[in-house]
């Protein structure tokens, strides 16, 4: 073969392998950049550092000392639940005024409770298939504060409390059914066999029946002003019930 024409074919060899590796390179840039786009919007992310550095949730891990020391709370419940919302993120149960909570001197007024699908805090880097969280309140010198007890679920027997509300969810986002007092009762959460406390959501103020920390909202603002009671003991609820709610939040 001619020496110009092997030379020019080394060339042209040499032309195409450089643009392969050039293409290579910027395919490689677009799918780091459509990753990185994709995690941003559909996986689990820790709220940016600029709301703060005790964010909320968060992987509990049982044998550290800071998360199971000796914060006790006290109840002071009427069980009495007065709707159940369709907020089309999620499901709510809206608490009648009167029920209250303290801790640490502050008395917090208990407002709703809501469901996440699936579990917002992990146990030793273990998820769960739910957790329903209790929200209380007050405001302190123009500033909210919280006390939340966040139940987790797994899979197992159907739970009574969450039959007693599961058919009576509105089917429109953004609407709500009215309660008549004793249609649902939180106490019956606790009911299922095995729970430490005898089903009674009474006694559930004792330090040992918690894991606790300083955290914030999960939702924006990401307000830091929550104490954060997360139950140890893991409650039961059917399949099928936890896939009902799910729905609803999809």
């Amino acid at each position: 073969m001619p020496r110009k024409i092997t030379s020019f074919l080394i060339l042209c060899l040499s032309l195409l392998l450089t643009s392969c590796a050039n293409l290579k390179q910027i395919t490689d840039t677009n799918t780091h950049s459509s990753d990185s786009a994709h995690k941003k919007t559909s996986l689990y992310l820790l709220p940016e550092l600029d709301h703060g550095l005790i964010q909320s949730p968060i992987n509990i891990r049982s044998f550290k000392e800071e998360t199971t020391n000796t914060h006790e709370i006290t109840i002071h419940f009427q069980d009495k639940i007065n709707a159940v919302e369709n907020l089309g993120h999620t499901v709510q149960l809206d608490f009648e005024a009167g029920s209250t909570i303290s801790y640490e001197g502050l008395e917090y007024g208990f407002k709703q409770m809501h469901f996440h699908t699936p579990s917002e805090h992990l146990i030793d880097g273990m998820t769960f298939p739910m957790e329903m969280h209790i929200v209380t309140s007050i405001t302190k010198n123009g500033t909210p504060r919280y006390l939340v007890i966040g139940i987790l679920f797994k899979e197992g027997q159907a739970n009574k409390f969450i039959d007693e509300f599961l058919s009576l969810i509105p089917k429109t986002e953004h609407s709500l059914t009215p309660l008549k007092e004793g249609i649902v009762e939180l106490n019956d959460l606790f009911s299922n066999p095995g729970v430490d406390d005898g089903g009674d959501f009474y006694k559930l103020h004792r330090a040992g029946n918690f894991y606790h920390y300083q955290g914030s909202l999960t939702t924006p603002p990401y307000t830091e002003t929550v104490q954060w009671f997360v139950y140890k003991y893991i409650i039961e609820a059917s399949p099928k019930q936890i896939e009902a709610i799910r729905a609803i939040e999809a």
